[in-house]
């Protein structure tokens, strides 16, 4: 056990001793690392906390989860509530990449190591940030425009985006989209034109709000993309009330069980699929070797995966 690691787990110790025991009556504890997601409603964040949890009790650490429920201020106050736990560590996956800023300092001015993991902080505060372990959003995003581009094929056409600007991961994804338009445009092919960028939320009611705003006001709509799969099922389903469903294709992003069943029966068309286990697991371990003394490395980014219906038919071909 390396100093640096048996002075905080003795923190955490002391932390939770009863008052007026002495250290040596109590029973050992394990450090504790608290988790706040952006929310537990969306499948993904829920896969991110259960792997942590198994991966991180491998290293003898308990993992506490809370979810802010897209709420910067509740989020805000988490983190407060882990400061006062005194936990060894704080891993966030912010509601709002700017307004976490302020709580991620003043877990650091406590002395608490914090990580993020799916979504980055974009204020000044991320230099206390250890490590951010994430999908590699930008190269997901540049999957999502190849994929509609393959989609629209030779017509192109006018098409919009679903967004998320609060969160950086969503950031990432609209930036390498526009990317991979932009050259396309440049290259001469048939004109792929951006007509509307609407907020969705991220939540399946918004994106469907979004998208029957976007059909009545470009009834020509040829293509969505959609920066999650709640929000692309949403989109989904108001295409199919206004009867251009077959008209309007869409790529959506994540890859859950919801999302890869409606690529399977053609409802959309591809997502590039993220790894919510694999960012759970990851996070565990850069932690673990974090408290062991190791040089861990600011960032860790894991490649998406893009996954059409073919995908989804040989998929249930092995089963």
């Amino acid at each position: 056990m390396t100093r640096k690691y048996l002075h905080r787990t003795l923190i955490v110790l002391a932390g939770l001793l009863p008052v007026g025991c002495a250290a040596d009556q109590a029973a050992p504890a394990r450090p504790v690392i608290g988790l706040s997601v952006l929310t537990l409603t969306n499948p993904f964040f829920q896969e991110i906390a259960d792997n942590m949890q198994k991966e991180a009790a491998k290293y003898g650490y308990d993992v506490v989860v809370v979810s802010g429920e897209f709420d910067p201020a509740r989020q805000q106050n988490q983190v407060k509530d882990f400061i006062v736990q005194k936990v060894a560590a704080i891993v966030l996956c912010p509601c709002e990449s700017k307004a976490i800023g302020p709580a991620i300092r003043e877990a650091h001015d406590a002395g608490i190591a914090v990580f993020t993991c799916d979504i980055a902080c974009l204020a000044s505060e991320a230099q206390f940030v250890v490590t951010h372990v994430a999908t590699d959003n930008y190269a997901g995003g540049k999957q999502a425009a190849h994929a509609l581009l393959e989609a629209l094929g030779d017509a192109g056409g006018k098409i919009a985006i679903l967004h998320y600007p609060a969160a950086e991961s969503c950031l990432l994804r609209v930036a390498g989209f526009k990317e991979v338009i932009e050259a396309h445009n440049r290259g001469g092919g048939a004109a792929v034109t951006i007509v509307d960028e609407l907020p969705c939320g991220g939540v399946k009611d918004q994106g469907y709000k979004a998208a029957e705003d976007l059909v009545q006001a470009h009834p020509d709509l040829a293509g969505i993309f959609a920066i999650n799969d709640p929000s692309a099922l949403g989109a989904r389903a108001a295409l199919e009330k206004a009867d251009k469903d077959d008209q309007v294709k869409i790529v959506g992003f994540d890859g859950q069980p919801e999302g890869k069943q409606a690529i399977k029966q053609g409802k959309i068309y591809a997502d590039p699929v993220q790894y919510p286990d694999r960012i759970g697991r990851e996070t565990a371990r850069i932690i673990a070797r974090y408290f062991e003394g190791e040089k861990v490395p600011a960032q860790v980014l894991i490649p998406t995966g893009l996954y059409r219906r073919a995908d989804a038919l040989k998929e249930q071909e092995r089963k």
